[in-house]
């Protein structure tokens, strides 16, 4: 997100650069740099003659080239948006040509999405030497760093969030950013003058259950209460479809998994910087207090003890060894760990 904000700061500040490469596994970045082109750079009276959109799967590479090389019509720029690019990826090389005779008054633009260019090759070798071109790389976020994406979107809109809305976000939607962002613009229609996004909120208006989800199942299992635990997998029974017993041993072997993890740090170095241990564990500041709970509950021995029960439980799930409901399996996998 830091570096999307240098990008528009430089705009701003430096004007536009005739060529823009957006690429990488990420896809609600380029779309937000995307956004920004097509909503800025052209006014409104000229983008029906100076603003082109173009889709990969549509036009060659020759097409885009000419496209681009056009002067603009009764104006100083044109822009060229070129979407899904990623469908020209066996012939995207051929577009290293243009830099023979860049079109100074042209702002054009590749949407790269899911794919990077080889670094190796002539293409990106000319994007990253050309005083004429910038490349943006859109990475996924790791899990630990959404959170903080939510917080700083919020944020942006001049709107605050509780903790606890964010973990149901995270836990429901996973890193889908553009899904997040989506559900974001929801909860702000529902806001009206209000500034604070609540779990209530949340879960009135996203379908989220504030009580009965794989965050707070686990947290009940971290602080080892059974009433709790026993009640989501209840719940979880009768909700099969927005609970899926994959996703929920998953979620239980990461955790047990970060536990073991935690245990081996604070072995080695008693009075480690929590933050750097969360750092290593891939989890906020915030979730470390649940690691620093349950290692006083589950010694080593029963983390490692319980991974082998999450394994086991999983293949009975895929059917290997077994022939319970995930209902069943859920209840004994909880057995198994709480007692």
């Amino acid at each position: 997100m830091s570096e999307l904000k240098k990008m528009i700061t430089s705009f701003k500040k430096d004007g536009y650069k005739p060529v823009y490469f957006l690429m990488g596994e990420e896809p609600y970045f380029i779309d937000f740099l995307s956004d920004h082109f097509t909503n800025n750079v052209i006014s409104e009276e000229e983008k029906s003659f100076n603003q082109v959109v173009l889709y990969g799967k549509d036009v060659s590479v020759n097409d885009i080239m000419s496209q681009a090389r056009q002067y603009p019509f009764m104006g100083d720029k044109m822009l060229v948006v070129v979407k899904e690019a990623q469908e020209l990826v066996k012939t995207i090389d051929q577009f290293a040509a243009y830099f023979k005779t860049v079109q100074p008054s042209t702002i054009l633009v590749f949407c790269y999405k899911y794919k990077t260019l080889d670094k190796r090759k002539e293409l990106y070798k000319t994007l990253s030497k050309s005083e004429f071109a910038e490349i943006f790389e859109s990475n996924k976020l790791k899990d630990y760093q959404v959170e903080g994406w939510i917080k700083t979107l919020i944020s942006d809109e001049k709107l605050e969030i509780e903790p606890k809305a964010v973990a149901m976000l995270v836990e429901f939607l996973g890193n889908d950013l553009s899904k997040i962002s989506n559900e974001i613009d929801k909860l702000k229609i529902v806001l009206k003058n209000d500034k604070l996004i609540t779990a209530d909120l949340v879960e009135e208006n996203i379908g989220i259950s504030k009580e009965y989800n794989n965050f707070e199942l686990i947290n009940a299992v971290a602080y080892k209460n059974e009433a709790k635990a026993f009640g989501i997998a209840k719940y979880f029974a009768l909700n099969t479809k927005n609970n899926p017993f994959v996703v929920t041993t998953s979620l239980l072997y990461n955790f047990f998994s970060k536990l073991l993890q935690y245990h081996g740090m604070i072995y080695k170095n008693a009075g480690a910087n929590p933050a750097d241990i969360a750092k290593q564990l891939g989890i906020n500041q915030y979730g470390l207090k649940d690691y620093q709970a349950a290692s006083k509950i589950y010694p080593m021995k029963k983390v490692s003890q319980t991974i082998a029960v999450i394994r086991e439980i999983d293949l009975k799930g895929k059917g290997v060894n077994g022939s319970l409901s995930h209902d069943d399996l859920l209840k004994e996998l909880l057995i198994k760990v709480l007692r």
